[in-house]
């Protein structure tokens, strides 16, 4: 175990020193004096928050290091279908009321996680290795995630406040998909609001994610600029798609068999 342990971390190349890393405590740590001072009693959740970003964080990189030098598809697929679940149960919270949602939340991240790393790896844009393809699948799957919980947010409330309207369309012959239109349709579009600002604010209000982290590990600023073109524009294309799923199981747990709008358990 020990001669593992050696080769695990003597192969790893850290960025930070270890003080360097105790270093950065003193960020959070100036977090709790001043929620101490404005008395804002956020200081558990603070250091609960700090404890677990290192945690989790030196976990997932770990396991990340092996799967890397494993480089077997199976690391791989078993890594983003943990992603897709964990993201799944996740936005699965936000839908409460509705039955089987689980398994629809998950029905709809992996179908967008799915579609868009298909057409990645179809045309080329990105290698199948595990260093490229776990990356980009987490990020697909966490955007995944929040579109649906924003879609479910929505679709809930759209639920509870027009329900004597849905009805109303449904007594004079409606089919379900034509009673739920209007709230499912603004449900969608509240899924994709934040990715369509990011596209048409990116560059000008920040820099995002992909782009700063190139440009810090030391690429050009054009070849980190291309990078992140790639990244809106499969996060654009797996929000669509897995709101456009989620919506369509949506339709379907809304109703029973009679076609009669479900009452939404507490």
């Amino acid at each position: 175990m020990s001669a593992f342990l050696s080769n695990l971390f003597g192969s790893v190349h850290w960025s930070l020193s270890p003080l360097q890393l105790l270093a950065l405590l003193s960020l959070p740590t100036l977090s709790v004096l001043l929620s101490l001072w404005r008395s804002l009693h956020v200081e558990r959740d603070l250091i609960e928050g700090t404890i677990r970003t290192f945690l989790q964080l030196f976990i997932v990189g770990l396991v990340l290091h092996f799967v890397f030098n494993a480089n077997r598809w199976w690391w791989t697929a078993l890594v983003l279908a943990a992603m897709v679940i964990i993201a799944s149960q996740n936005a699965a919270r936000r839908g409460k009321g509705f039955t089987h949602l689980f398994r629809s939340t998950t029905i709809a991240i992996a179908c967008g996680t799915a579609v868009t790393v298909a057409l990645l790896l179809g045309l080329h844009i990105i290698s199948g290795q595990p260093r490229y393809l776990i990356p980009v699948g987490g990020m697909i799957v966490g955007n995944a995630m929040v579109a649906c919980g924003l879609v479910l947010n929505r679709y809930r409330e759209e639920l509870i406040d027009h329900r004597a309207e849905i009805e109303a369309w449904l007594s004079l012959g409606a089919p379900p998909r034509i009673a739920v239109q209007r709230g499912l349709g603004a449900s969608l579009r509240n899924g994709m609001i934040p990715t369509i600002d990011q596209m048409k604010t990116v560059g000008l209000v920040t820099l995002p994610g992909m782009m700063t982290g190139s440009i810090l590990a030391g690429a050009d600023p054009l070849a980190a600029v291309e990078l992140q073109i790639m990244v809106m524009l499969m996060l654009t294309t797996a929000v669509m798609v897995t709101a456009l799923v989620l919506g369509e199981l949506l339709l379907h747990l809304s109703f029973n068999a009679q076609e009669q709008l479900r009452v939404l358990t507490s």
